[in-house]
């Protein structure tokens, strides 16, 4: 497949999504008793486009974005420390600030990093099987579907990692989060279906993958 701009456009979508939920995740909003990171609103966004490529472009070019975004919220987190590590004006207050913000811990690193390798690929993997078994048909239930195991898992992983052992760690953290990002998922169908149409009848594409190594260290 020869690389488009529309290619180039849902993938730049892809990663800033990606980044910018793991820069906002770093403040806790609330809801009453109902407490979760800012990023709520932004990551499910990174499952959205991710299922627009997995759906449009096949499993291997989804696989490779997955990587990408891998490999620039790495190039982030890594300049971001460096960052902090060095020393600050003496006319500048704000070093605490910025390690509070941009600061990551080894284990909120590892929480995110495992938790969204093992839900993307899960997510990407479940659509193009899916697909294949549906002949190209209920696009809804595909997205959603894999979302709920994609979703549900990555959740689950950057949670536990992240809280278990601390005050703040119950169960229902895993669901709230879980339910929120389906729901969001859920909501964003019809403008999935427009988005997936015009790309299909634009590239001329419409990929299924049929034989396919899903292997996701296969590069």
């Amino acid at each position: 497949m020869n690389v488009s701009h529309r290619f180039i456009i849902i993938s730049a979508v892809y990663v800033t999504a990606l980044i910018t939920a793991n820069i906002i995740s770093v403040k806790i909003i609330g809801f009453g008793s109902l407490v979760m990171p800012a990023a709520i609103v932004v990551f499910p966004l990174s499952y959205i486009f991710s299922d627009i490529l997995t759906e449009v472009y096949g499993y291997r070019w989804a696989r490779r974005i997955i990587w990408l975004g891998f490999g620039c919220n790495l190039i982030f987190v890594v300049f971001a420390y460096l960052g902090q590590l060095m020393p600050p004006a003496s006319f500048w207050p704000d070093q605490q600030a910025y390690e509070n913000i941009l600061g990551y811990t080894p284990r909120l690193l590892l929480a995110s990093i495992c938790g969204y390798l093992v839900g993307e690929f899960v997510n990407s993997f479940i659509m193009a099987k899916m697909k294949v078994a549906t002949k190209g048909r209920w696009l809804w239930a595909r997205t959603i579907g894999s979302t709920v195991f994609g979703q549900g898992l990555d959740t689950a992983i950057f949670i536990v990692i992240a809280f278990i052992g601390t005050a703040s760690f119950t169960p229902m953290m895993i669901l709230w989060h879980w339910l929120i990002k389906v729901g969001i998922e859920a909501l964003a169908t019809p403008v999935t279906y427009k988005t997936v149409n015009y790309l299909k009848k634009k590239e001329n594409i419409d990929t299924y993958d049929r034989d396919t190594n899903f292997n996701p260290f296969k590069f």
